[in-house]
């Protein structure tokens, strides 16, 4: 069953699937960031971990034929097709702390955190997304910078869910710097 959404700027959506549906993010202006993290449906304790992620496929980076693991190392999502390459499995969600701190402006900043738990109707302590189209460098002394986004308009990523899950994705809210290239805008996901 083929399903469309638009998630608007600054904003979050909980979305269900079905194991063996795809799940296909959509820039639909270039350079916005979408934060994407799941849970195993009916079971919240088990979810998308980044570190497991990089672990099991022995790299800071997603490529095509990559799975994202949950944090009980089970294959959650297979990615099928990308037109970027370029996908952040370090930063945790936008929070009014982060805002605080970097820019000194967190008190009522829509942020991805809340509304990842909104949509999901819980408050997880801290959420870890892939954060699907983030260019993050990783310079060759460790150091890491945010960069302006290299996705265009109407580039997508496609990952097949390999489980029944619940799908907490937010349009990131960054406008302060690079990471959605100085604006939010929205972004589109098919479910098919």
């Amino acid at each position: 069953m083929y399903k469309e959404y638009i998630i608007s700027p600054c904003s979050g959506i909980k979305i269900d699937v079905k194991q063996g549906q795809n799940i296909t993010v959509i820039d639909i202006e270039g350079g916005q960031v979408v934060d994407f993290f799941a849970e195993v449906n009916g079971n919240s304790a088990e979810f998308l971990s980044t570190g497991v992620t990089i672990d099991c496929n022995q790299s800071l980076k997603l490529n095509i034929g990559n799975v994202i693991y949950t944090n009980l190392y089970r294959p959650m999502m297979k990615i099928l097709s990308d037109d970027v390459g370029e996908h952040d499995l370090l930063h945790p969600c936008c929070r009014p702390e982060m805002y605080n701190f970097f820019y000194h402006n967190g008190k009522g900043h829509p942020n991805c955190f809340d509304n990842i738990n909104k949509a999901l109707g819980e408050h997880r302590t801290i959420i870890t997304p892939v954060n699907l189209f983030m260019y993050t460098k990783i310079n060759t002394d460790g150091s890491i910078s945010v960069e302006k986004p290299v996705s265009k308009a109407g580039d997508k990523i496609v990952l097949q869910a390999l489980m029944d899950i619940r799908l907490g994705i937010a349009a990131c809210s960054v406008s302060e710097s690079k990471c959605n290239s100085g604006k939010c805008s929205s972004i589109k996901v098919v479910i098919d």
